[in-house]
């Protein structure tokens, strides 16, 4: 009798720490998924004032220096966030997380002006159903998508290099595959992210900054192949 009110205890206690857990979870969750928004927002409002400024936009297309200098800002807030994201406030981490949209809206303004708004926008809305998809599957599926870590970043690598060697080869054929190949990494990195944001979430006082960025990149990559699949150009 002592063992079964004992056990029934012990199950009521793991029951009680399960549900905890989960909705902290799910509020980091929610907190990934503002900052995401937040950022991808703040992108396509400076993408759309820079190609609304001539001045501006010659300034960033006509100017190599400058446009290197924000491509490598960028690599450098990307590092910088990810590096130090332990040893930052999040007032620090937010900042570091908006200006790095900020800077990428400006640098994405130079693709924006070369395809129309229409497809741009039919572009957005595929690339969010998509990820959408994909990113609830990895938060609501039981499966465990470690195995997936290891493939994708293999992937990855993979069309990194392959992308960098078609720079010279200038291949159609490899042009396409591996943009078909770009966008099965990026839904794969989507649900796999998803669930270890999930699964790590109460790590860290800044979890939700470095969620955010992890997804909001694998939404950014996964709308650029498609727009360079789908999109027509001006």
């Amino acid at each position: 009798m002592a063992h079964t009110y004992q056990t029934g205890m012990d199950r009521e206690k793991y029951r009680t720490e399960y549900s905890a857990t989960a909705t902290a979870n799910d509020g980091v969750m929610r907190g990934v998924y503002a900052w995401m928004s937040a950022g991808l927002a703040l992108t396509a409002l400076v993408s759309l004032l820079t190609v609304s400024s001539p001045a501006l936009l010659h300034a960033v297309r006509g100017n190599g220096v400058l446009f290197y200098v924000l491509i490598f800002g960028e690599l450098g807030l990307v590092f910088t966030i990810s590096g130090a994201i332990d040893k930052i406030g999040l007032a620090t981490a937010s900042m570091l997380f908006l200006a790095y949209a900020a800077l990428n809206g400006l640098t994405m303004s130079t693709i924006f002006v070369a395809y129309t708004s229409a497809s741009i926008a039919s572009t957005f809305m595929i690339t969010s159903g998509m990820f959408a998809t994909m990113s609830l599957y990895g938060y609501l599926t039981r499966s465990d998508l470690t195995s997936w870590g290891s493939f994708l970043f293999m992937g990855l690598v993979g069309v990194v290099i392959t992308s960098v060697a078609n720079i010279f080869l200038k291949s159609s054929l490899v042009y396409w595959v591996v943009s078909f190949c770009g966008i099965l990494v990026f839904t794969g990195l989507a649900a796999y992210d998803t669930q270890n944001i999930k699964s790590q979430g109460s790590a860290g006082t800044n979890g939700a900054i470095i969620g955010a960025l992890r997804l909001y990149l694998d939404f950014i990559n996964m709308f650029l192949i498609m727009l360079r699949l789908l999109g027509n150009r001006r």
